[in-house]
């Protein structure tokens, strides 16, 4: 069995871990069962959520046990890390929904069959009849208040108002990670860095409680050269679901990402050797179009299936050669033809604001029906939908079509 802390470090996903020496002695000598988490908070995953199916993926293939956790419990609070306001709740209804859909898209990624077959579990079968005393009497005694409110999930939170209700999430995950390890002798937490501050509660706790067998190890966040994660477009998050971000789009994005990204895009969301993505991150000029079409299409492919990503390819490579095949592009119905060219934009969510879409006019970077629109003023016509639907161009790489 290799061992998989060198592929994991190899392609770039470890960030953080507690026992770095343990850990890489515990993957070379057992199988170990470990568990990454998910909110159910909407009714299909994102590209944040990508890197964790990927690492999951990685362990199993080496031989070890998936727990996937789809947190029913934990979403009925919301982890605040990173969020300026408290969670919307939902009905218990709208998790279970959302769990279902979440499973599904996991399947891409994780085999729930075989000898260190993935299983999913719902905290939400054991958070929801906990007692709170017995609750506070077995896992909050081993919290510190002080060192808690000095964790990261923590201080933006306290500059806008932190409740006891969201104070208590790292209580729960921690908890989460105990009984997944008396249950099914979980010995490893992973998550993105976003998760250190939870993941370390968990392993604190267990270990307080007198186990030394729990450890913790985060990975990065896919993040553009500016530092901002990656997968936000001017739509919103790049779903997984086909109903809320095309295929199309889905390839469209990653056709689209810089240069400096192509590696580490290769390397942390492809199964492609390190060899061949060493070979393609090194292509220079012109020829590193090559590696990201190749990432492009492979990244759809997982997620979306072969038939899905080759669609998504031709679409754009005819659209890219001028011949208009609008079947797989991303469209918006308008209630009006004579829309303003300026509507459109934001219509179609070329661009978030007025401002910004009468910039690109300005600058020459909007094209109608590969046209190119210099009047700020121009509205559109029955003229420019003659073939039922109209094409609206950012750029070279980015196409709209506009439905009447």
């Amino acid at each position: 069995m290799s061992n998989v802390f060198d592929i994991l470090e190899e392609r770039g996903y470890i960030e953080q871990m507690t026992h770095e020496k343990e850990i890489k002695e515990l993957f070379e000598k057992e199988k170990v069962a470990f568990y990454i988490g998910f909110d159910p908070t909407a009714d299909s995953l994102h590209v944040g959520h990508y890197v964790s199916m990927m690492v999951a993926s990685h362990m199993q293939k080496q031989g070890h046990k998936p727990i996937i956790l789809v947190g029913g419990g934990t979403a009925n609070i919301g982890d605040p890390s990173g969020k300026t306001d408290m969670r919307k709740m939902l009905t218990k209804e709208e998790l279970k929904h959302n769990v279902e859909c979440i499973k599904k898209q996991l399947a891409r990624f994780i085999s729930f069959e075989g000898e260190n077959a993935a299983v999913i579990v719902d905290n939400a079968n054991w958070l929801e009849d906990l007692n709170f005393i017995d609750f506070m009497k077995k896992v909050g005694v081993h919290f510190s208040v002080n060192k808690m409110l000095a964790a990261e999930c923590y201080k933006q939170r306290l500059e806008t108002g932190l409740t006891f209700f969201e104070l208590g999430y790292m209580l729960m995950q921690s908890y989460d990670f105990l009984y997944l390890h008396d249950k099914y002798g979980c010995k490893l937490e992973m998550g993105g860095n976003d998760q250190w501050s939870n993941i370390i509660g968990g392993v604190e706790l267990i270990r307080k409680i007198g186990h030394d067998d729990a450890y913790g190890l985060t990975f990065k966040l896919l993040t553009t050269k500016e530092g901002k994660k990656m997968g936000k477009t001017e739509k919103g998050a790049l779903w997984l679901n086909p109903d809320k971000t095309s295929p199309y789009e889905f390839y469209q994005y990653w056709r689209n990402i810089d240069d400096q990204e192509v590696k580490n895009v290769l390397c942390m969301l492809t199964y492609l050797p390190m060899e061949e993505i060493n070979e393609l991150s090194n292509l220079k000029g012109q020829e590193i179009n090559k590696a990201k079409e190749i990432a492009a299409y492979e990244i759809t492919k997982l997620v979306h299936g072969e038939e899905e990503a080759t669609k998504a390819k031709e679409a754009a490579k005819k659209l890219f050669e001028g011949a208009g095949n609008a079947e797989n592009m991303p469209s918006t119905k308008i209630q009006d033809v004579n829309i303003s060219i300026v509507d459109a934009i934001i219509e179609a969510k070329i661009a978030p604001s007025k401002g910004q879409a009468k910039t690109l006019i300005m600058q020459g970077g909007i094209s109608l029906n590969d046209e190119k629109i210099t009047d700020i003023n121009y509205r559109l016509s029955e003229k420019d939908f003659e073939k039922g639907f109209a094409i609206l161009k950012k750029g070279k790489k980015i196409y709209h079509k506009l439905e009447k």
